[in-house]
């Protein structure tokens, strides 16, 4: 039987789901917190961009407020990890115990299949080069790109050396992984000599036994969910996710629903609760699971986000580096910052205010949010919040 839900019952359910219905930590964040950030998010997205602080750090703190940046460095990359890196939702950190439900990509990834061109061709036509680099790896122990003779590309800052392809190769098919960084860049090294005996022996399960539990972990971080969500939480293929939705809307685990407002059907973890209110307040990474789909983004919250990184300087409408700010159970406006490192400055440098949000209703608790960001990031203060526009609709 179905069920209907309001938008806003739907979005509340969606940010309980993702934690932001959650109590603060008192008396600081602890390594459990982190890993009930993990549990209800399933993985958080890395991304390079530095203008602020890396995007892997933020969520935790949209979540949880300021915390040591080492804890999740010792949880990703410390002798008692459990996280690691992999392709998840792009490049991605994960619990540990989701390493067996991606070995299925991993083989994949071996026979050419699910990779970017450049990687499955380096799989399949260029055996002997990945060989030679992962025997260097098991002789010389952990090593970076960089490491490798030749391994310097040329042309645009994308463009990777023959050495640093055929290492995403490897990473790809699981046969090495990321034993920490240094600066960003990864220190790769065997399986083998990173993860835990527990997950190096734990039975690999079968193709739809993995992908059924990883649609699992997608429903319950996104709450209600279109099968499209459910598909690109963790870039399944589309008849992999459709075969796998069906499956455990067959076996009661996901009830059909509909939302007010909302074409096609949605999905909802049976026996999930609907949160009476949502009490957030957060600045959010563009790259967060919270709004990394932005049709979805526009369907719930009436949020047209785009991020305009690569959009020349003249045409960007919001900003370089925007973050959309949460408020109760609303997305209401977008801060354009830049940790200004040299003048120890956190720099609100514009925000746009959502239609129908007033200055005054919602100014308090941004500052106090970029306070508490420019204490965690180490600025001594908060430069530019004065500048104040209306959303600019397209």
């Amino acid at each position: 039987m179905r069920s209907d839900l309001s938008l806003a019952e739907c979005r509340r359910i969606f940010l309980a789901a993702q934690g932001f219905a959650d109590p603060t930590p008192r008396g600081g964040v602890t390594r459990r917190h982190l890993a009930r950030v993990f549990a209800r998010t399933g993985l958080v997205q890395i991304d390079s961009v530095n203008v602020l602080v890396r995007s892997h750090y933020l969520p935790l703190f949209s979540r949880l407020g300021p915390y040591a940046a080492t804890l999740l460095e010792r949880a990703a990359y410390g002798p008692d990890r459990t996280l690691f890196e992999y392709w998840g939702h792009e490049a991605s950190l994960l619990p540990l115990t989701s390493q067996p439900l991606l070995r299925w990509r991993m083989e994949r990834a071996r026979r050419g299949i699910g990779t970017y061109g450049r990687i499955a061709q380096a799989v399949t036509e260029e055996r002997a080069v990945l060989d030679r680099l992962r025997d260097e790896i098991v002789r010389r122990g952990p090593l970076t790109a960089s490491a490798f003779e030749g391994a310097r590309g040329t042309g645009s800052w994308w463009g990777w050396s023959d050495v640093k392809l055929g290492l995403e190769a490897l990473f790809w098919c699981g046969e090495i992984t990321t034993a920490t960084r240094k600066g960003f860049e990864r220190v790769y090294d065997l399986p083998e000599r990173v993860f835990p005996r527990a997950i190096l022996e734990t039975p690999t399960p079968s193709e739809p036994d993995a992908q059924r539990e990883l649609v699992r972990i997608a429903a319950r971080a996104l709450g209600v969910a279109a099968e499209r969500d459910l598909r690109d939480y963790f870039r399944l293929d589309l008849a992999d996710a459709r075969a796998r939705v069906a499956e455990l809307v067959s076996a009661g685990e996901l009830q059909p629903v509909r939302v007010e407002g909302l074409r096609n059907e949605r999905f909802l973890v049976r026996g999930t609760p609907i949160p009476r209110r949502v009490e957030a307040c957060a600045l959010v990474s563009p790259f967060d699971s919270l709004v990394w789909e932005r049709t979805r983004t526009a369907e719930l919250f009436g949020f047209d986000f785009r991020l305009e990184i690569y959009t020349p300087a003249h045409k960007r409408v919001h900003g370089y580096y925007v973050l959309p700010f949460l408020l109760g159970d609303r997305l209401v406006a977008r801060v354009d910052l830049k940790h200004d490192r040299q003048a120890g400055v956190l720099r609100a440098i514009a925000t746009h205010l959502e239609q129908g949000v007033r200055s005054g209703d919602m100014m308090p608790a941004l500052r106090e949010q970029l306070e508490a960001m420019a204490t965690w990031l180490g600025a001594r203060e908060v430069g530019g919040l004065g500048r104040v526009s209306r959303q600019v609709r397209r």
